[in-house]
C-alpha cells in the first residue's frame, strides 16, 4: 500500500508541477509585447488589441474605454493613448501601459468633450475636441493639459502636428475646410504701463482653407509640401499647397465616403479609404490619378503605413478584420482577426534607454 500511495503522490506532484509551470508561462507571454507592435483598436468589443505584425496574431487585448476611435503611441512605445470620441458626449482618453498591457487611469479633459484625433510630438498628447471645437495637448509629464486653441470650425476631427510643433493642421468636417494653425513671428505682450507678465505669451495665427464637403482623412506628404483632403460628400481629393496655404487642384476621385487617406512612407501612392465601397483606392502621387483599386470587402476605415514600406493596414470596419497589403504588389496578402469594427490603427516602437 505505502508504494502505491508514494507513487500516486509523486505523480500528483508532478502533474501540479506541469500545470504551474503552464500557467507560468501563459503569464510570461501575456507580458511580452511585441516592438514593433500594431495597435489595433475595436469599436464594438471596446479594446485594444496589440498585434504581432511577424506574425499577424494578436498578443494581448487591452480594454479601450467607451467608443474608442483613435489610438496614438508615445516616442518610447511604452504607452498607448486611446480617444473616447461619443460622437462629443465623452471627455476622456484612455492611456494603455503596453509593456505590462495594462490600462491605467484616463485623462480627465473636463469641458473638452468629444475628443478624436490624435498626434503625439515633442513628448505631448494632441487632440480634437469636436464638441468644444478646439484642438489641446496633454503632457504625460506634469499630467496636465497646458494648451487649448479654439479653431472655431464645426467638427474639428483629425488632427497632424509637425515635428517642429509648428504648423498643425486639422479637419473640420462640416465645415468642409482645413485649419492651419502656426506660430506667429511676434509673442504678446502687455500693453503701456501694465504690470509685466512672468513670460511673453506665444501668439498662433490660423489659416482657414475651404476644400470639398465632408473633409476628414488627410495626409501630409512626406516631404512637408502638401496636404491631400479626403472630401466624403463629394468624392473628391483636395491637394492644398502649404506654403500657399491654399487648394492648388481637385481631383475627381470617385471615392464617395471617403474618411481616411494616408502616403506610402515614400510619397509615391496614397491609399484612401471608404465605408460606402468594397475597394481601396490607391493613387499615383505625382501623376494624381487612380492606378488600382484593391477589393478588400465591404468597406474600411482607419490605415496605416508600415513605417519600413513594406506593407500597409486598413482596417475593413465591417467586415471585422484588419487586411494586410504587400506595398510592392498592392495585394492582399493577410488579413488580422482584432475584434468586431477595427477602426484607428497605430505603430508603437519600444526604445531602450541606455543610463
Amino acid at each position: 500500500m505505502t508504494p502505491r500511495k508514494s507513487i500516486k503522490f509523486r505523480k500528483s506532484s508532478a502533474a501540479n508541477l506541469v500545470c504551474i509551470l503552464c500557467i507560468l508561462a501563459t503569464v510570461l507571454n501575456a507580458a511580452e509585447t511585441p516592438s514593433p507592435s500594431l495597435l489595433a483598436l475595436s469599436k464594438a468589443d471596446q479594446t485594444l488589441s496589440i498585434v504581432d505584425p511577424t506574425t499577424l496574431t494578436v498578443k494581448a487585448r487591452v480594454p479601450a474605454g467607451p467608443d474608442p476611435h483613435e489610438v496614438i503611441a508615445s516616442d518610447d512605445g511604452k504607452f498607448a493613448y486611446i480617444s473616447n470620441y461619443g460622437g462629443g458626449a465623452y471627455n476622456t482618453i484612455t492611456v494603455v501601459d503596453l509593456v505590462v498591457q495594462k490600462t491605467l487611469p484616463v485623462i480627465d479633459l473636463g469641458a473638452l468633450r468629444g475628443p478624436h484625433g490624435l498626434a503625439f510630438a515633442g513628448g505631448k498628447v494632441w487632440f480634437t475636441a469636436e464638441g468644444a471645437k478646439a484642438i489641446s495637448s496633454y503632457d504625460p509629464a506634469t499630467k496636465q493639459i497646458d494648451w487649448i486653441l479654439g479653431t472655431g470650425q464645426d467638427r474639428t476631427h483629425m488632427i497632424y502636428v509637425f515635428s517642429s510643433l509648428n504648423p498643425i493642421v486639422t479637419s473640420n468636417v462640416n465645415s468642409a475646410t482645413i485649419s492651419l494653425i502656426e506660430k506667429s513671428n511676434s509673442t504678446g505682450g502687455p500693453p503701456p504701463g501694465a504690470t509685466p507678465r512672468p513670460a511673453p505669451r506665444t501668439n498662433w495665427t490660423e489659416t482657414v482653407i475651404p476644400v470639398g464637403k465632408g473633409s476628414e482623412g488627410f495626409d501630409v506628404s512626406p516631404d512637408g509640401k502638401e496636404i491631400w483632403v479626403a472630401n466624403a460628400q463629394d468624392g473628391t481629393i483636395s491637394v492644398v499647397d502649404l506654403a500657399g496655404k491654399k487648394v492648388v487642384q481637385t481631383l475627381d476621385a470617385n471615392v464617395g465616403g471617403a474618411n481616411r487617406l494616408k502616403f506610402t512612407p515614400d510619397g509615391k501612392l496614397v491609399f484612401v479609404s471608404t465605408l460606402r465601397g468594397p475597394d481601396l483606392v490607391v493613387l499615383d502621387a505625382a501623376a494624381r490619378k487612380e492606378i488600382k483599386r484593391v477589393p478588400i470587402g465591404h468597406g474600411a476605415a482607419g490605415i496605416l503605413m508600415q513605417p519600413d514600406g513594406q506593407r500597409a493596414y486598413v482596417a475593413c470596419t465591417p467586415d471585422d478584420y484588419i487586411v494586410v497589403i504587400d506595398l510592392k504588389s498592392l495585394a492582399v496578402t493577410g488579413k488580422i482577426n482584432a475584434g468586431k469594427q477595427p477602426d484607428g490603427l497605430a505603430w508603437a516602437v519600444r526604445k531602450i534607454t541606455i543610463p
